[in-house]
């Protein structure tokens, strides 16, 4: 039986986010907010994560997407969240915990920090965007953000 027609115990509802870093988020804003209207929902600072990061919106209800306006907190630090533009893509998913079990067995990689509460309060990880022989399947370049979606995102997608 091939990769593609094993029954996974997981969905992708669609995309809960897109992140976009860069050295100056007031430069970001002026386009996102300024021009296009987008909502600031929240602000997001973490020295883990080398980010400062305004949380905004399109959409409403179970249909909202989310939008991250990055910059680092250090530009001489990992992770450079400012390095490429279009930093991640945050994806809906059903049953993460299942969704990350079934990944890893089939040879996904992972970036380091596990399952944990995202910018937004869901639960979220990472896929690495670079394979290695241990884990040869990863973003090709693009990092994947794995979001745990509420069940309202779930009733609306599913």
């Amino acid at each position: 039986m091939s990769e593609s027609s094993t029954k996974r115990p997981f969905r992708v509802l669609g995309i809960q986010q897109v992140a976009i870093g860069g050295p100056d988020k007031q430069r970001l804003r002026k386009l996102w907010v300024d021009m296009l209207g987008l909502d600031v929902t929240g602000n997001f600072v973490s020295e883990r994560e080398n980010v400062d990061e305004d949380i905004c919106a399109m959409g409403r209800g179970a249909m909202r997407v989310e939008v991250d306006l990055m910059q680092p907190l250090d530009p001489e630090k990992k992770p450079a969240v400012h390095a490429t533009p279009l930093n991640h893509i945050g994806l809906w998913i059903d049953d993460l915990p299942k969704a990350v079990e079934w990944l890893t067995s089939r040879g996904v990689r992972f970036a380091p920090g596990g399952v944990r509460k995202g910018a937004a309060g869901h639960d979220i990880c990472f896929l690495h965007p670079k394979a290695n022989e241990e884990f040869p399947i990863a973003g090709e370049g693009v990092l994947v953000e794995l979001v745990q979606a509420p069940p309202e995102v779930i009733a609306a997608l599913g």
